[in-house]
């Protein structure tokens, strides 16, 4: 005596609702187990040291203070920039 297929599905159906389930009665791939899992990215940032500080936030800090960032010089310079600003800087001494 076999069951007939709708009661099957209605049977798992009820089941699905029960359990907090996703009713998937064709067995389509919905990522579903994936989306469950728990985030990776809290544990992933943990794992890495917090940033201290860099040197533009020390330039924000103190702005009157007269610095000069190696890296900022090379790509202005990189870019072709430094030129002009420079001259402009000159001009206004």
């Amino acid at each position: 005596m076999s069951v007939a297929r709708s009661r099957i599905l209605d049977l798992t159906k009820v089941q699905c609702r029960i359990f907090s389930a996703t009713f998937n009665p064709d067995r389509i791939r919905t990522g579903n187990k994936v989306l469950r899992e728990r985030l990776k990215g809290p544990s992933v940032a943990a794992y890495y040291p917090r940033r201290v500080a860099t040197f533009k936030d020390l330039q924000k800090l103190y702005p009157d203070l007269e610095t000069w960032d190696d890296d900022e010089e090379d790509r202005l310079e990189h870019l072709g920039l430094y030129e002009p600003i420079r001259s402009m800087l000159q001009m206004s001494d």
